[in-house]
């Protein structure tokens, strides 16, 4: 092998390295950023060259996989109801804007930013107006709405539960349980709640494998056959937030997991490792101009 071979192994490192900072200066960038998960560099050798008497040389590095971190987030308080966070490993479920049908758990996008508002259709959307899905079925959640003036008809949201029961007051006062897309008003009653949970709480997914996740942009994942969710339609019973391991938390929002230290350490390290492939580069050309110079 030339010595020629050495500049392309530093060459390696230089432009792993600077994919490396690419990933750290993502998630800083993203520091502030409610319901992000940052993301870590796993990096790996290339295939090495055999030199004979069962000896090999390494070739460099290449990126193996840029792998996400789902650990959780601290708790920011708001003053708005709607305004959610989870405990445990879960994900808010989300059907595309201006979703009208139902979604299979499949198709759901995912996220943990829990900024929630009503629109002007009365459904519960996200920033970008992604709708906030039903554990039963997979429907958009929409409040009811007659004409504005009957009972039941939605006026806002007063409490969202661990389990993700929404209460809320009609145009009179009265308070009432979502019950479902397209369901009865239904009297926010304690003979009535478990009606409530079974046909109007907020769906969530705990997939098996997070790492099987990939991002979709603005706090969004998408599901891939490797994260190891069911598919075909939500379910109540494995679809709704259990209240203990994984619970809702009204009024907060969960902030990006982030460890700002620990990124710059990790910046210290990638820079001080594209210095060194980059001495790598300059040495091998150091000593390929001392072979040139045998001949004068």
């Amino acid at each position: 092998m030339s010595i020629t071979s050495a500049m392309f192994t530093g060459v390696s490192g230089l432009l792993s390295n600077a994919e490396g900072i690419n990933v750290i200066g993502n998630n800083l960038a993203n520091v502030n950023t409610i319901g992000f998960k940052s993301g870590r560099m796993l990096f790996s050798d290339m295939l090495s060259a055999d030199i004979g008497n069962n000896s090999q040389i390494g070739r460099g590095t290449q990126i193996q996989k840029v792998d996400n971190i789902f650990s959780q987030g601290s708790f920011e308080s708001t003053e708005i109801t709607s305004d959610l966070a989870i405990q445990g490993n879960s994900f808010f479920a989300l059907g595309k804007p201006g979703e009208t049908a139902a979604v299979n758990r499949e198709s759901a996008f995912l996220t943990r930013a829990g900024a929630f508002r009503v629109d002007n259709n009365y459904n519960l959307v996200n920033a970008d107006g992604y709708v906030l899905l039903e554990s039963d079925g997979g429907e958009p959640i929409e409040f009811l709405q007659v004409d504005g003036a009957t009972a039941g008809d939605f006026a806002k949201i007063t409490s969202i539960d661990s389990q993700g029961v929404i209460t809320y007051v009609d145009v009179n006062g009265e308070a009432y349980y979502y019950n479902g897309n397209g369901g009865a008003a239904l009297t926010a009653t304690s003979a009535n709640y478990a009606t409530a949970l079974g046909a109007g709480a907020i769906a969530v997914v705990n997939p098996p494998n997070p790492g099987g996740l990939t991002k979709a942009g603005g706090t969004l994942f998408q599901i891939t056959s490797e994260a190891g969710v069911a598919t075909g339609a939500f379910v109540a019973a494995e679809n709704t937030a259990n209240g203990t391991s994984e619970k809702l938390f009204s009024n907060s929002l969960e902030q990006s997991n982030v460890d700002m230290a620990g990124q710059f350490v990790k910046m210290i390290l990638t820079q001080r490792a594209y210095s060194a492939n980059s001495k790598t580069i300059t040495t091998a050309d150091e000593m390929t101009q001392e072979a040139l110079n045998l001949k004068r």
